[in-house]
């Protein structure tokens, strides 16, 4: 099988099950065949049958249980949903086409214009890989965490047991739930503003996105402060702005804390970076030692 065919132009109907399992499972395989471990931050050693990822590596990387890849590449899972979907384009780096044809091979459809994009390109994720002694996240336009490396992990702790909304920015911070950033009053309020900001900008963009809509009504629902600040129509944009953390390991700790964007994709970059020579920059290096191996992501429910 080709791994180098187009997109098909024509979605399929969504019916629920898998559209040619056998198919789906093919190109799978081949995509897996022909991803180098080693450009996907996974050791390159060892005994291999193949230059490509183990099934093991790929359920390590796109957050799935080994069985369930193994059930997927044999067409014995019927209903991969579009969480699982995105993660597997997202640990494979499909291209923007090779991801169309992937929601079309497993039935569904293919996520539309007024839906908040998941996709990291595979220049954006090798220009990631780069930084990796500078802690980093990366955030949909909903502010759900996809993706995040080591050193971000061991600045912020482990976010392996947070599930669903816990991985939300904004429900973390205007639900009051744990966090190792000791913001000031003035801090804070910065950062609440532009996130409600960029939150109903994304609604705007995204009209069509039930979880986004369902996002905003359950802050309103929780946070008091979200409710005031969304009904005043507060406007803000992303600058540069630090951070102070109570780090258990390295102590106190004072980053600069920048967002960026990459063209076409909407997704937001959070990029922590110390002064150099500087106390918080040794302790930055302290933590990198800390931290674990490969980039993160967030697994999709099975």
């Amino acid at each position: 099988m080709d791994c180098r065919y187009q997109a098909v132009p024509t979605p399929l109907p969504h019916t629920g099950n898998v559209s040619g399992a056998g198919d789906l499972g093919r190109a799978l395989r081949c995509w897996r065949d022909r991803t180098a471990p080693a450009a996907v931050g996974m050791p390159a050693g060892g005994t291999r049958r193949a230059a490509g990822l183990r099934r093991e590596e790929l359920a390590q990387l796109a957050g799935l249980s080994v069985d369930y890849v193994v059930r997927l590449e044999q067409g014995r899972a019927t209903s991969p949903s579009a969480q699982v979907l995105s993660a597997l384009a997202r640990a494979l780096r499909l291209s923007q086409a090779e991801r169309e044809h992937l929601y079309l091979l497993a039935g569904q459809a293919v996520p539309g214009p007024g839906k908040v994009p998941t996709h990291i390109p595979p220049s954006v994720r090798r220009l990631l890989d780069q930084l990796d002694g500078t802690p980093l996240i990366v955030c949909d336009a909903s502010w759900n965490r996809i993706l995040w490396n080591p050193l971000w992990a061991a600045l912020f702790g482990d976010v392996s047991a947070w599930r669903g909304r816990e991985r939300n920015v904004a429900w973390r911070l205007f639900t009051g739930l744990p966090s190792r950033v000791d913001y000031t009053s003035e801090q804070e309020s910065r950062f609440t503003t532009v996130l409600v900001a960029d939150l109903r900008a994304a609604t705007a963009r995204y009209p069509a996105d039930t979880g986004l809509r369902s996002l905003i009504r359950d802050l309103r629902a929780v946070s008091t402060d979200f409710a005031r600040l969304w009904d005043t129509g507060v406007v803000g944009v992303h600058g540069s702005h630090s951070k102070t953390f109570d780090h258990p390991d390295v102590g106190a700790l004072t980053l600069d804390c920048d967002t960026l964007t990459a063209p076409g994709s909407d997704l937001r970059i959070m990029v922590f970076t110390a002064a150099p020579g500087s106390t918080d920059a040794d302790r930055l290096k302290l933590l990198n030692v800390i931290g674990t191996q490969a980039l993160t992501e967030d697994g999709p429910p099975q």
